[in-house]
């Protein structure tokens, strides 16, 4: 009897484990953490505190766990509560972080047309739907989009005559260049002029405590994403690009960029991966397969996820209703959510940033 009265805390933990893998993957194991076990006349209390933000997520682990805790012998009922935590992490060496700003993600694919912006705002708006507080950075100054995917119209106030107040929709906060331009507007400006706004944009908006700030970086490896990396507090990184080689071999520079900037790699996703006809449900990899898992492979960084290459997505983007909003209990939604719980995940495992706590010292005559 005694050895099953200690038997059984240590084999819920194990089950909890265990759920937390399947639901991460085994690249993301690390990130699994041991709960809090209690155990009182014939009824398991289960607390999981995740550095990551799972609303939803969260749930569905939470139903897992007590499901296969209520089998257990001794243990008539379960409750699980999933608690989420979430702390800044470090940055770049000598790049001063954003105090209302926990964490900054760049979404880059170092190529255009593989569909970043809209991983971008779906990713942003997953996150929030798993109860993290978020911002857009729309980096892109000559092709801003996020304007249009975000449904935002308008330009941002600013109370000081210095400073923009965020746009608000679907409850992330976004600032870009399309909000201070007419659509059709181009942007004839010059490397400097552009990283100049940039830093102006992100250091001159006042973002409400931030969880996580989704950059939404423009296409390339020049100047831009040189001073993006160098200058922003930026804790992670992700690269989208679709399975064909063409996009894998720029994904691949993104990626090396990044790491030569000490900005760690979070992780790959492979957008358009693969193509369902509506008509007959043929499905065939339009763009070839595999690249995104070769990448990953190659440089040992977690595939956080693949997209369907779907109509859709196209139309939710287009209609400024991103599929996470438009349609949030579909399966797309739903790999997105996961992919922004695994990115999140594969974050929180990285170093704590204790700064933010620090007192300051002020010395007075």
């Amino acid at each position: 009897m005694q050895n099953m009265r200690e038997e059984i805390p240590q084999r819920i933990e194990q089950i909890a484990l265990e759920v937390q893998l399947r639901a991460l993957g085994e690249a993301l194991g690390d990130a699994c953490v041991t709960p809090e076990v209690e155990i009182e006349a014939g009824e398991a209390r289960i607390v999981l505190e995740v550095a990551y933000p799972a609303r939803r997520f969260g749930r569905a682990m939470a139903r897992a766990i007590r499901a296969a805790v209520e089998e257990l012998p001794g243990i008539e009922r379960a409750s699980v509560k999933v608690v989420t935590k979430i702390t800044p992490h470090q940055v770049q060496p000598n790049v001063q972080r954003l105090q209302v700003v926990k964490n900054i993600i760049a979404v880059s694919s170092a190529k255009g047309g593989v569909g970043k912006s809209t991983v971008s705002a779906n990713l942003a708006l997953a996150l929030a739907a798993e109860g993290a507080r978020v911002g857009m950075l729309d980096a892109d100054i000559y092709g801003p989009s996020q304007p249009r995917m975000l449904g935002v119209k308008g330009r941002p106030d600013s109370e000081d005559g210095t400073s923009f107040e965020p746009m608000m929709s679907y409850s992330i906060q976004s600032i870009s260049v399309g909000y201070l331009i007419d659509e059709e507007e181009p942007m004839i400006w010059r490397g400097p002029m552009v990283t100049k706004a940039l830093q102006q944009l992100l250091g001159n908006t006042r973002w409400k405590d931030l969880d996580y700030l989704i950059i939404d970086m423009p296409p390339g490896t020049g100047d831009i994403q040189l001073t993006l990396s160098q200058q922003v507090p930026v804790a992670g990184a992700v690269i989208v690009t679709t399975p064909q080689d063409i996009a894998t071999l720029d994904a691949r520079k993104g990626l090396q960029m990044f790491r030569k900037v000490n900005v760690p790699v979070l992780g790959i996703v492979e957008n358009m991966s693969l193509h369902t006809c509506s008509n007959c449900g043929h499905q065939e990899h339009i763009f070839g397969a595999g690249g995104g898992e070769r990448i990953a492979s190659d440089y040992g960084v977690p595939l956080l996820g693949s997209l369907p290459l779907d109509l859709r997505i196209r139309e939710h983007a287009d209609n400024g209703r991103p599929t996470v909003v438009a349609d949030p209990d579909g399966e797309v939604a739903g790999l997105y959510r996961q992919i922004a719980v695994r990115m999140a995940a594969k974050l929180s495992m990285q170093a704590t940033d204790f700064t933010h706590k620090m007192p300051k010292i002020v010395i007075k005559p």
